[in-house]
């Protein structure tokens, strides 16, 4: 078969995995990352040539240049397919993929999963369920929403990857307060009403507009919450059988089809409202999920979203079928905390359901597994319990952590 190349676009160190496979299938891989990650732990043995952006600012390149080298790779390479590691790289492959007439997801449609007002006006024309928001361009509209939409909001940025940025708004006057302060950059942002409940991830892989694989969880502590407030991640799968899992399946596939979905991994969140009991959607990404998600996923199917993804895009530019491994029913955990050692020590936690303990500086990170939903939760609140007590650090260290 053909060998095929691959141009993958990451502002973080990340799809090692996605890498690997690639090569493994018999392709080149391109790798075209920002400078100061040229130290990191790449999948070198898969990656055939490599390239560096400089930073503007954290996870920002200067787009036209971006253009302008790739204009100069593509003068001897022949690409044939643009692949975005992660949420920050939609817009940066989107963009190559338009300029240079390269098949994949365009600009349209990548708005739909990166930017939170077109997803959320696009999911509510779809008849899908939103938190009531609104875009804050336009002040008799602020107030008009202020005034008919009860306190508490929440002031989010359109194009961030996670809960940074997020801002609670309890009263009008703090309203404007905020808005005033961002200044020109006050059209980055929507205003939504803030509900409280339940917060759910679906992690999904998607072949010719056809979900082949869903993983439905449950956060444990809303990830909004841990940003802000410190704290320990916590998120665990559900059952295949229970109704939020089968409710989740339902409006994740609305979501994806509505938003034009063809190929590819998805990570999709939405909230049961306390008040109604109605499942929300909040946001999704045309990526894997982050904060070791994958081997949350892994843990509980043993289904690597990082390699089947590969195998799917493989498949696409190869004109192949696609089969993707039945999925084990397995029960799994994931909890990650800040500490303050740099390297944690993990004897105390070994146990028969704790499957892998994570390498992150100034973290400590453990994925538990069983068959067992009870035997999971309770591996995962003594570990809470543990480091809340012991190796908590709600200030950042010295040194900057690995996301």
């Amino acid at each position: 078969m053909e060998e095929k190349t691959i141009v993958c676009i990451s502002c973080y160190y990340k799809g090692y995995d996605f890498m690997d496979e690639m090569k493994k299938l018999g392709n080149k891989v391109i790798l075209i990352t920002s400078e100061n990650l040229k130290e990191k732990n790449w999948p070198w043995h898969s990656i055939d040539e490599t390239f560096y952006m400089p930073e503007i600012k954290p996870s920002v390149w200067n787009l036209e240049h971006l253009v302008q080298g790739f204009s100069h790779l593509m003068t001897t390479r022949k690409v044939h397919a643009v692949v975005a590691l992660d949420d920050y790289d939609v817009e940066k492959a989107a963009l190559i993929r338009e300029t240079f007439r390269i098949p994949g997801m365009g600009q349209t449609t990548h708005r739909y999963f990166r930017d939170k007002l077109a997803m959320r006006q696009k999911a509510k024309d779809s008849g899908i369920n939103v938190p009531e928001f609104t875009a804050v361009f336009n002040n008799d509209e602020v107030n008009a929403f202020a005034e008919t939409v009860p306190a508490p909001w929440v002031l989010k940025p359109r194009s961030e990857a996670s809960a940074s940025g997020i801002k609670k708004i309890t009263s009008k006057e703090q309203l404007w307060e905020a808005l005033d302060t961002l200044g020109e950059e006050r059209h980055l942002f929507l205003l939504e009403s803030f509900k409280p409940g339940d917060v759910y991830h679906v992690d999904s892989l998607t072949f010719n507009q056809k979900i082949v694989f869903t993983s439905a969880s449950k956060y444990l502590a809303p990830p909004m919450e841990v940003s802000h407030e410190g704290g320990v991640f916590r998120t665990k799968t559900l059952g295949a059988n229970s109704k939020d899992f089968i409710d989740l399946e339902e409006i994740n596939a609305k979501v994806l089809s509505s938003f034009g979905l063809l190929n590819g991994a998805t990570h999709t969140e939405f909230i049961r409202s306390k008040e109604d009991g109605q499942l929300y959607f909040l946001e999704t990404s045309s990526r894997v999920g982050g904060a070791h998600i994958p081997d949350l996923v892994e843990a509980s199917s043993s289904i690597n979203i990082w390699r089947e993804w590969a195998k799917i895009e493989d498949a696409l530019l190869k004109g192949k079928q696609y089969q993707i491994s039945k999925s084990t029913g397995y029960y799994s955990g994931l909890i990650i905390a800040l500490i303050k050692d740099k390297e944690p020590d993990y004897n105390d936690f070994e146990c028969e359901e704790a499957v892998k303990f994570l390498p992150i500086d100034y973290h400590v990170g453990i994925v538990y597994k069983s068959n067992n939903s009870v035997a999971v939760q309770e591996r995962l609140d003594s570990a809470a319990e543990k480091i809340h007590a012991e190796l908590l650090n709600i200030l950042p260290p010295k040194g900057k952590p690995t996301s």
